[in-house]
């Protein structure tokens, strides 16, 4: 089994080796294009966009300054926007469903290291994916880590650390984040 499969598959792995290292440095040099180009251009973007990603819906955005490991396991949706500074360590596959909105410097961390010390020393890492439902906004400056779900229609507060699954229609704050509440009616016709 390859160090890929491996990652792919959620079993130990070693990042430091040529397959997994050539994948890399194709996404560096994708992210370095698509953050040197100008917001105006929004067809060059999305031609970077299509190289760079696993999948691209329609009417995808993402500003500048965007950083992934390898690109080809981010699939995203119909009207997908990440705004400045998002991070997305895609070593797992990260699932973005539709009209999904990402606030400035959010994570989305698939990357996670072992306890252990004698192992992690050893450059072994693990990976697990990251789902998100459709309609899920992020506020700012959210982490998500490893292994994650999170449900359609919910909403991550600023500054929270997702570490388990949110589920649908709730709105979810804090470190850890956890649900706080339904969306509800009233929120439809919040300004």
């Amino acid at each position: 089994m390859t160090e890929r499969e491996k990652m792919l598959s959620g079993q130990l792995y070693c990042a430091d080796e040529p397959e997994l290292n050539a994948a890399r440095h194709r996404a560096d040099l994708l992210c370095r294009q698509l953050n040197a180009l100008p917001m105006a251009e929004t067809e060059l973007r999305m031609e970077v966009l299509r190289q760079l990603l696993g999948k691209v819906g329609k009417n995808c955005a993402i500003n500048p300054q965007f950083r992934c490991d390898y690109g080809s396991y981010i699939q995203v949706g119909e009207n997908f926007f990440a705004n400045y500074n998002c991070v997305i360590l895609d070593c797992a596959p990260v699932t973005f469903g539709d009209n999904v909105f990402i606030a400035p410097n959010c994570g989305f961390y698939t990357a996670g290291h072992p306890l252990d010390y004698p192992t992690r020393n050893a450059l072994l890492e693990f990976a697990k994916p990251i789902t998100v439902g459709d309609n899920v906004w992020f506020g700012g400056n959210v982490v998500v880590l490893p292994g994650v779900t999170i449900g359609s229609g919910s909403v991550i507060g600023a500054g929270s650390v997702v570490s388990r699954d949110i589920p649908e229609n709730v709105l979810a704050v804090g470190n850890p984040c956890r649900p706080i509440r339904s969306i509800n009616q009233e929120d439809r016709s919040m300004l």
